[in-house]
């Protein structure tokens, strides 16, 4: 069954799959820091949402839609339009270039993240798996 993206199950979802990836663990085991991941208000997306992750030596330690953004601090922000995500989540945007480009736009250390490509290659991969709904 298609889980609704963005929302609360979904991010969930993807946690899941983090957790049960090898190849998600083995690129991602020195990393450490945590995410807001912004869909900005569009059609379908009636208000910003923001979805959080804690990722830290390749296990997503939590994972969970905030309602309240000023709730956590996280370490990196990547704030981007409803297509733009869905280019990303579809493949038709790799996660470094979209960084690159500004297509998805950063706040935090942008040369840690550079450092750790992999790791976001194999997000997006595991975030392929989640049967995703998309709003109209």
């Amino acid at each position: 069954m298609a889980i609704k993206f963005p929302s609360d199950a979904w991010i969930k979802a993807l946690m899941e799959k983090l957790n049960e990836s090898e190849a998600y663990q083995d690129a991602a085991r020195n990393w450490e820091g945590d995410f807001y991941f912004i869909v900005q208000k569009s059609p379908g997306v009636p208000q910003n949402a923001h979805l959080y992750m804690d990722l830290w030596h390749g296990k997503c330690r939590d994972a969970y839609e905030v309602s309240d953004p000023g709730q956590k601090k996280p370490e990196f922000t990547i704030n981007a339009p409803l297509p733009t995500w869905k280019k990303v989540l579809n493949k038709k945007l790799d996660p470094i270039q979209g960084l690159v480009t500004r297509q998805l736009k950063l706040q935090g250390n942008l040369m840690k993240v550079m450092k750790a490509p992999k790791a976001a290659v194999e997000l997006v991969n595991c975030a392929t798996q989640v049967d995703t709904e998309w709003p109209d």
